[in-house]
């Protein structure tokens, strides 16, 4: 079986180091806010050239706190990409605001040029998801929330490492979020988030949300207190261990990204004579695929064939936001007809930084048999 994805190889590799590192954090006594959060906030916040940083327990506690700390209330309106995960319109929903859905353009990002026509006077953020590894058109974005007075809250749990025009994804909007679930780029082997900001204000406020609304930045506040709550927060603390992973995991960033690239050249190198459309890659931005997502409109005749013959693949993702019983209650638009098409169409093949490149040979020559049996 070719697996989707694994980290069994990758842990493999760095298996001793990271026992001795969790042994000698656990040794310490400290489980959480300790050396390895403080050392992770740093390297991730530098790493970025961000101005300020801070882990939580995971990346939708990333977006979550982001729209608290711009106090988003009831009814608050937030623009974002009809396709994307669920957590990106529970978290909207679980702040208090409603979610706006945008359609789609052939790259599977939002759709830059529908974005105004969702905005209203309620309207407060717009969420820009980069999917699969690939960053949104920004520079457009940026213009808009500007006209309107928005705050830009990227969401980048599925591009660590991407850029737009040589800058960092999270670095170019209010606030950049990201997920360190264990298949994204930067894993952990639990969970974990973080929210890169420029604002010291944003900062503050973040830090507070994380850990129940106590003040744990500024000593010189009156309300500086472990058992004080300033405003009513979260619990989403990552902890030691976790934090301890993450700044082994952080030195080989570059090297995870580099295989990816190399091995969707691969596969983009074997498949581009095919009827499959590929991933679109933007001439303004580096893909880093996170995943290697593919279209074909007999998409269910593809995967199942490469599932008899052993080969794992995902739909990411089969069922657009609108289509969802969840969300019913928030009578969506029914102009979104590109995320129906796509989510119709749209699978990922294996990709991940140990998977050897025999493996991608293999799975295009059955795409090919199979696509060349669906001709006749």
């Amino acid at each position: 079986m070719i697996k989707f994805w694994s980290y069994k190889k990758e842990y493999s590799k760095l298996k001793k180091i990271i026992i001795k590192k969790i042994d000698t954090t656990i040794s310490k006594g400290e489980t959480f806010f300790g050396k390895e959060l403080i050392s992770f906030e740093k390297k991730f916040t530098s790493m970025y050239k961000s101005n300020y940083g801070i882990a939580v327990g995971s990346g939708t506690d990333a977006l979550l706190i982001a729209l608290r700390s711009i106090n988003i209330k009831k009814g608050d309106e937030i623009v974002t990409a009809a396709n994307t995960a669920i957590p990106t319109i529970s978290a909207i929903i679980n702040s208090g605001g409603v979610p706006r859905l945008v359609d789609i353009g052939e790259d599977y990002l939002i759709d830059c040029s529908k974005i105004e026509k969702a905005i209203t006077k309620k309207t407060k953020a717009i969420i820009p998801v980069h999917l699969y590894g690939q960053s949104c058109d920004m520079d457009k974005i940026i213009k808009i929330s500007i006209k309107y007075n928005l705050k830009v809250i990227e969401d980048c749990a599925q591009a660590q490492g991407a850029k737009y025009k040589k800058k960092f994804v999270g670095t170019i909007g209010d606030f950049g979020c990201f997920s360190f679930y264990p298949t994204k780029i930067l894993g952990s082997y639990g969970d974990g988030g973080f929210i890169l900001t420029k604002n010291i204000n944003f900062y503050k406020k973040i830090k507070r949300l994380r850990f129940y609304g106590i003040e744990t930045h500024d000593k010189k506040n009156k309300f500086y207190n472990k058992y004080y709550a300033n405003e009513n927060g979260f619990n989403s603390r990552i902890d030691e261990i976790q934090c301890s992973i993450l700044n082994i995991k952080l030195n080989y960033v570059d090297e995870f990204i580099k295989k990816r690239i190399s091995l969707a050249n691969h596969y983009i190198k074997l498949l581009k004579n095919t009827d499959l459309i590929l991933p679109y890659k933007s001439s303004q931005n580096n893909h880093v695929y996170h995943l290697f997502t593919v279209f074909h409109p007999k998409k269910d005749k593809i995967v199942k064939f490469l599932k008899k013959n052993k080969i794992e693949t995902k739909s990411i993702y089969p069922f657009p936001i609108q289509s969802m019983r969840a969300y019913k209650q928030l009578n969506f638009k029914k102009n979104l007809q590109n995320s129906e098409k796509k989510a119709k169409g749209i699978f990922s093949l294996p990709l991940y930084p140990e998977m050897k490149k025999e493996n991608v040979t293999k799975i295009c020559g059955k795409i090919k048999t199979i696509l060349n049996s669906l001709k006749s």
